[in-house]
């Protein structure tokens, strides 16, 4: 016997885990599906369609501009880059949403020590937790949702997919001059879907985030094949942790390989965006979830972010 059995129960109202498999989600469940697992698959995503084709939701229909900020391994700082551009755009008089997609490892709301709300619903979908007291810099991810911070996510692709379509598509974002999407590392179901379900709102582009090390621009050549593969227009690459800010007298020093990421993109005509150092109050700031941008402003991994950021707001707003 090889079959799905579906459940769509809108308007669940759960906060957790537990709440959105039984309450507002496409279930699948199989048994025995291992010889005729394509054949299954292909079957989940004709009916994962024919449920976003019924939710109808205009989540993104207010959002103006889209932006993927990717990278070929994980530990390159990829959530760390999403998370100060979406400050910097902040700061710049922007509205900013950060849609965390990666989630297996969600950080989003560690940085931004965004812990344990409740997640709430409208007549439009979910709404998004607001990470500020204006309501400017808004955020959707699965670690809203986990009992327990520390809950690992055991699923397989179509349930991912399957949130993914939520998150996409279920969120009331309202109105957003800049909706960053933090994606997994590398390329997997979960780029796949995020992509799928973008199709219908136009995606301004991917941010590639890499470190100096040949280990990391290696993978990012392969992200770049993917980008291009899927049509999606490389907006730039950023080389994190590009030399070392000693903490005492802030001389950057290098301490690995240096100008990797500068090399990949003039090697594969992509444009380079610029480097972030590695800088101990940057991190104690992530850790401590506070703005850096905002304690620090004269610092020169301050003025490299809002650099990059300047640079990506020319480029889309020039379209």
């Amino acid at each position: 016997m090889d079959h799905f059995d579906w459940v769509i129960i809108s308007k669940g109202g759960r906060s957790t885990v537990s709440g959105y498999l039984n309450g507002s989600c496409v279930e699948v469940t199989h048994e025995n599906a291992e010889e005729n697992f394509m054949k299954s698959t292909l079957s989940a995503w004709r009916k994962i369609a024919v449920c976003n084709l019924l939710i109808n939701r205009t989540g993104l229909s207010q959002v103006r501009r889209v932006i993927l900020v990717l990278s070929g391994k994980g530990g390159v700082g990829k959530s760390t880059i999403t998370t100060e551009l979406a400050l910097a755009f902040l700061h710049a008089g922007k509205k900013v949403g950060i849609l965390d997609v990666d989630l297996c490892g969600p950080s989003i709301p560690r940085m931004l020590r965004v812990c344990r709300p409740d997640v709430h619903q409208c007549d439009s979908g979910w709404v998004p937790v607001y990470a500020d007291a204006q309501q400017n810099l808004a955020l959707m991810s699965i670690g809203f949702l986990l009992e327990h911070p520390d809950e690992a996510v055991v699923w397989r692709g179509p349930k991912k997919t399957a949130l993914i379509g939520q998150f996409v598509s279920d969120v009331a974002w309202g109105e957003l001059d800049i909706l960053l999407v933090d994606t997994p590392p590398g390329t997997s179901d979960e780029h796949l879907a995020v992509l799928e379900n973008l199709r219908k709102h136009r995606v301004d582009g991917a941010v590639l985030v890499t470190t100096p090390q040949a280990v990391s621009t290696g993978d990012v050549r392969r992200e770049i094949t993917f980008c291009k593969k899927l049509g999606v227009r490389i907006l730039g690459l950023i080389e994190n942790m590009s030399g070392f800010v000693c903490p005492h007298c802030s001389e950057c020093s290098n301490i690995f390989s240096k100008g990797g990421g500068e090399e990949l993109a003039k090697l594969t005509g992509s444009e380079f965006l610029g480097s972030v150092p590695l800088d101990p109050q940057l991190t104690q700031s992530l850790e401590e979830g506070t703005d850096f941008l905002q304690a620090f402003p004269e610092s020169a991994t301050f003025s490299s972010i809002n650099t990059i950021a300047n640079t990506l707001l020319s480029r889309i707003q020039d379209d």
